[in-house]
């Protein structure tokens, strides 16, 4: 085990560099050393882990498939060092979540804020990413878990907790739309609207109440970052279309409100908690799991209120 986390060491800073000497430098070694590892294990398995250019080394085919094992060697490595601190009786642990842009505020904050106020020796990082990243994050183990949207159709992952989230008119306080609840899709004839674009997951729901109902929408800006939609919004440039999770905050505060679309057509989005299949949570990371899934339930649609 010694020999072979050096050589990962070694190798996976060369392969982030792409350089032997960088990478001694970084490392505090001598280059021959690096060098020496990496020929062995190239002989030992058959096969070039770089290929040397003039301009420095590049990773081959078989560098690509022993650089993604080193990551995930190295967060391996950082789960069992969390599981022997619990057996000592420590609380500590690194955990690594992503969740999509909606996620950037209100609940999440929140929860992470207690997590870290009962438990200060777990840090977690955050990654914050477009729906298909975080799963694929989830998936190939770069993150304990995630929060995404429609995860049903995903076998490489398993669902910890679930709500629902639904589309809507955002509008400010006094809009005539705003405070009735819920409204069809054809309500929008005739009003500017502010449009999720890809890769935002409620960008394609749109396209298909327009290809439902003949409808086009009288577009007046889109955008693909939720917190644009809701300024354009607050400064009236037209109405957003988004989901009841994109707003919950401003709705909350009072300065905005949210009228849910209610064509039949319109399903529920389902929004679910994440972890890989095939893996098994590190103790620190079962901590900040529990403790989100408990509050989970909070980040449903509630209706009007």
């Amino acid at each position: 085990m010694p020999a072979f986390s050096r050589f990962l060491r070694y190798f996976m800073a060369v392969g982030r560099l792409g350089s032997i000497r960088r990478a001694a430098d970084e490392l505090n070694v001598s280059a021959s050393a690096i060098a020496r590892q990496i020929l062995n294990v190239e002989a030992e398995i058959g096969a070039p882990l770089f290929e040397r250019l003039p301009s420095g080394l590049r990773l081959t085919a078989a560098g690509e498939i022993m650089m993604a094992a080193g990551g995930r060697w190295q967060k391996n490595m950082l789960d069992v060092r969390a599981q022997i601190e619990d057996l000592r009786g420590l609380k500590r642990g690194h955990v690594e979540m992503a969740v999509i842009d909606a996620l950037a505020k209100g609940a999440i904050p929140a929860a992470i804020r207690s997590i870290k106020t009962r438990y200060p020796g777990i840090t977690i990082g955050v990654r914050v990413l477009e729906n298909e990243a975080v799963r694929k994050a989830v998936a190939d183990g770069e993150v304990d878990f995630g929060i995404l949207f429609e995860p049903h159709s995903y076998r490489d992952l398993t669902v910890r907790a679930f709500v629902e989230v639904v589309l809507g008119f955002v509008t400010p306080p006094d809009h005539p739309l705003a405070g009735t609840g819920e409204t069809r899709f054809s309500a929008c004839l005739g009003e500017p609207l502010i449009v999720p674009g890809e890769p935002l997951a409620v960008s394609q729901q749109i396209a298909v109440l327009e290809g439902a109902t003949g409808m086009a929408a009288e577009r007046a800006a889109i955008s693909d970052n939720i917190q644009m939609i809701t300024s354009l919004v607050l400064e009236r440039v037209g109405i957003g279309i988004l989901t009841s999770l994109d707003v919950k905050t401003e709705v909350e505060a009072g300065v905005l409100s949210f009228t849910r679309i209610s064509d039949a057509l319109l399903r529920p989005m389902t929004l679910a908690l994440c972890t890989a299949a095939a893996r098994t949570p590190s103790y620190a990371a079962g901590i900040v799991l529990g403790e989100i899934e408990n509050g989970f339930a909070q980040l449903s649609y509630a209706g009007p209120g």
